[in-house]
């Protein structure tokens, strides 16, 4: 694998302590009520417990089995996208504890907050798109995401197969990835402090509560393979919900991938501007729907700030990007970004190494 030749960023200039002066400006004029985070975390807890309760207790015939097994699906999603996100990166509320609270909602889905915090906030965040330091690129030697990766023979049909990997995310996740990085100390080829203490028991617990009432609890009303059949549709939907979602933002033709920190003569804000893409701007749905990760770029500027905040910064951020002269980059919608991820899955399978 190729290793970037230096993770060092150029010192920080003009454009981020502008940039991050008048978004601080704009935000004391008209910042959104926290309220609403607050009422948008409790339908989407209430609807993630009421589709579970629904497919265990109530549904019988297979085919409301399965449209529930989906909801349920949407629903975890959705407490990743609003719920659990904004808490990892300290921006769903202002106190520790709420926030702490928020991440641990990945544990109760059967992930790791610890992990993740290290996997996604130090890592990914830090330095995106760059191959040996950013882990989410790394799904060697099944996909190559990136142009220094090495080109293997059936990456010629990855934009095909890659599809039907992402299905299997949480399936994966749930069973390997949480367990592996804590016995070795090691999410792909970087160290990080495995979780001791407090943080221990979170994990153990988390792990427990999610077999619990993903498996335990439901296998004492059904048998055993209806329980494992409802496990396999919700997370297939929860899969490819996350991994659409944030391969869109990107693993598309519209984002770099540096050799380097500094290969362009980067400062940290301008790797970012780089290396993410916004797509569906004006799709207020879609950008409700996902905890405004549609705005990937200004979550990589700002990540500590909360998902309702992102949109309405967002006209600071293209203004200032503009009298700097850089590029902000947007795709017109959804669609686009996977159409662009597909061919750029493609690319990649063809494309000698850079």
């Amino acid at each position: 694998m190729s290793q970037p030749t230096t993770n060092r960023f150029h010192p920080q200039g003009a454009f981020f302590t502008e940039l991050k002066t008048e978004v601080d400006q704009h935000l004391a004029r008209c910042a959104p009520p926290r309220v609403a985070l607050a009422l948008k975390t409790l339908f989407i807890l209430t609807w993630w417990i009421a589709s579970w309760v629904v497919l265990v207790f109530v549904v019988d015939a297979w085919w409301q089995a399965g449209l529930v097994a989906i909801s349920l699906g949407l629903a975890m999603a959705g407490i990743g996208f609003n719920v659990q996100h904004d808490g990892g990166h300290h921006a769903a509320s202002s106190r520790r504890g709420l926030n702490r609270l928020a991440a641990f909602g990945l544990d109760l889905l059967g992930g790791s907050s610890w992990i993740w915090h290290w996997k996604h906030n130090v890592f990914h965040h830090t330095h995106p798109n760059l191959v040996g330091l950013d882990v989410d690129i790394d799904i060697q030697p099944f996909v190559r995401l990136a142009p220094q990766q090495r080109l293997r023979t059936w990456h010629r049909y990855q934009h095909l197969y890659t599809w039907f990997l992402y299905a299997l995310l949480a399936i994966k996740w749930h069973f390997v990835d949480d367990f592996r990085d804590w016995a070795t100390g090691h999410i792909g080829n970087q160290r990080f402090p495995r979780p001791r203490g407090f943080e221990l028991v979170a994990f153990i617990l988390g792990k427990l509560a999610f077999f619990g009432w993903a498996f335990v609890v439901p296998m004492l009303y059904h048998p055993w393979w209806k329980v494992l059949l409802g496990y396999l549709v919700a997370s297939v939907t929860l899969s490819l919900s996350l991994a659409i979602t944030f391969q869109a933002a990107h693993c598309v033709e519209e984002a770099d991938f540096p050799s380097s920190a500094c290969a362009k003569g980067d400062d940290w804000a301008q790797h970012q501007l780089r290396t993410s893409v916004d797509f569906g701007s004006h799709q207020s749905a879609w950008t409700s729907i996902i905890g405004g990760l549609n705005f990937q770029t200004i979550h990589h500027l700002f990540p500590k700030l909360s998902h309702l905040e992102l949109a309405a910064i967002a006209p600071v951020v293209r203004g200032v990007c503009a009298r700097h002269g850089i590029e902000y980059r947007v795709l017109p919608g959804f669609g686009a970004a996977i159409a662009s991820h597909f061919r750029w899955l493609r690319r990649m399978g063809a494309q000698p190494v850079a």
